[in-house]
C-alpha cells in the first residue's frame, strides 16, 4: 500500500488504462464471498420449506436466480460507490474503483444479471420470488448505497432488511407463499447485521470519516458503536431463541444456536470492555462464522427432526 500511495494519480489512472479487465475482474464485482453467504440462506429457507427433498429443478433455478440478482446488485454498488472505493484502504483496490472495469461496462454486466436472473424465477420458480428478489436487489442497490448510506448512521440498520431477505426468497421458491417461519429466518439476519457491520466499521472508522460516509463510529463515535453492537448482540441472543420457542426447530438448534451466540456475546463484550484494537476484526471475522455455522444448524436439525 505504501508503495501505490507513493505513485502520482495521473501514472497510476494511466498504469490500469494499460490493464485489461479480465473475467476475474468481473467475478469480484458480484461480492462472491458475500453471495454466497446469501445463498447459503437462501437454500435453507428451501430446505425448511419442505418436510421432503427438494426437485432439482426447483433447486437450481431458485439459487441461480437470486445469486444473479443478487450479484446484479453487488455490482451495481461497485459502480455507485467507486469514487469512495478509491478513497479506502480496504476498497480502493476494486475493478471500478481502480478503472480496469468502466461504469458503463460494469452496468452493462449488472443488466445482463438482472435480466438473465429474473426470467430464470419468472419461468422456473414463480413470479412472487422474482418479484421479491427483485425488491431486495432495489433495496440494497438503490435504497440502501445511493441514499440511505450517504444520509444516516443507521443506514446499515434500515438497509439490512435488503441483505435478510434470502431466507424468505428459498421459502416462496419452493411453496409459492410467505411463512411466518421464513419471516422469523429473515429477523434473526435483520438483527444480525448491525452488530457484525459496525465492528467492521469501527475498524475502518478513519477510512469512513475520510469518505465522509455517517458510520456510527464517525457520527456518534467508537465507544458508543461497541456499546450498540453489545446491545444488538443481546438482542440477537434473544431473537435466536425463538425459532425454538415456537417449535420451529428441536434440541439441536437450540444447543447449536446457544454455543455460536455465546461466542459472539463474549466478542462483544471484549469489543466493548477490551483493550486490543485487534478484537473489532475478530469480533466481525467470528459474526460471519455464527451465521453461517447457525444456518448449517438449522439444516441439520431439519433433517434430524424429519427423519431424512
Amino acid at each position: 500500500m505504501a508503495r501505490t500511495a507513493s505513485i502520482p494519480a495521473t501514472a497510476k489512472t494511466s498504469q490500469v488504462a494499460t490493464q485489461r479487465a479480465t473475467w476475474r475482474d468481473y467475478y469480484e464485482l458480484t461480492k462472491p464471498r458475500v453471495v454466497m453467504l446469501l445463498l447459503l440462506t437462501a437454500l435453507v429457507g428451501m430446505c425448511l420449506a419442505s418436510d421432503s427433498w427438494i426437485a432439482w429443478q426447483t433447486l437450481v433455478a431458485g439459487i441461480f436466480g437470486i445469486g444473479a440478482l443478487s450479484s446484479a446488485a453487488a455490482v451495481v454498488n461497485h459502480v455507485v460507490d467507486h469514487r469512495i472505493d478509491s478513497q479506502m484502504a480496504r476498497t480502493f483496490n476494486r475493478p471500478v474503483a481502480r478503472g480496469k472495469v468502466s461504469v458503463v461496462k460494469a452496468l452493462a454486466f449488472a443488466f445482463v444479471l438482472t435480466v438473465v436472473g429474473m426470467a430464470t424465477l419468472l419461468l422456473f420458480v414463480n413470479a412472487l420470488t422474482a418479484w421479491l428478489t427483485f425488491a431486495s436487489l432495489l433495496g440494497y442497490a438503490v435504497v440502501y448505497t445511493m441514499f440511505l448510506k450517504r444520509a444516516t448512521p443507521q443506514n446499515i440498520v434500515i438497509g439490512g432488511l435488503a441483505g435478510a431477505a434470502p431466507p424468505l426468497l428459498g421459502w416462496t421458491a419452493v411453496t409459492g407463499e410467505m411463512h411466518s417461519h421464513a419471516l422469523l429466518l429473515v429477523l434473526i439476519i435483520f438483527t444480525w447485521t448491525p452488530p457484525h457491520f459496525w465492528a467492521l466499521a469501527i475498524h475502518r472508522e478513519k477510512d469512513y470519516a475520510k469518505a465522509e460516509i455517517p458510520m456510527l463510529p464517525v457520527t456518534h463515535g467508537v465507544s458508543f458503536t461497541k456499546t450498540s453492537v453489545l446491545l444488538y448482540t443481546v438482542l440477537l441472543c434473544v431473537i435466536c431463541l425463538l425459532p425454538y420457542l415456537v417449535g420451529m426447530t428441536g434440541i439441536i438448534y437450540l444447543v447449536g444456536s446457544s454455543l455460536l451466540n455465546a461466542g459472539f456475546l463474549y466478542y462483544a463484550w471484549k469489543l466493548k470492555f477490551g483493550k486490543d484494537p485487534k478484537t473489532a476484526m475478530q469480533t466481525f471475522k467470528f459474526s460471519i462464522v455464527h451465521l453461517m455455522v447457525l444456518f448449517v444448524v438449522l439444516l441439520v436439525d431439519h433433517y434430524v427432526s424429519i427423519g431424512l
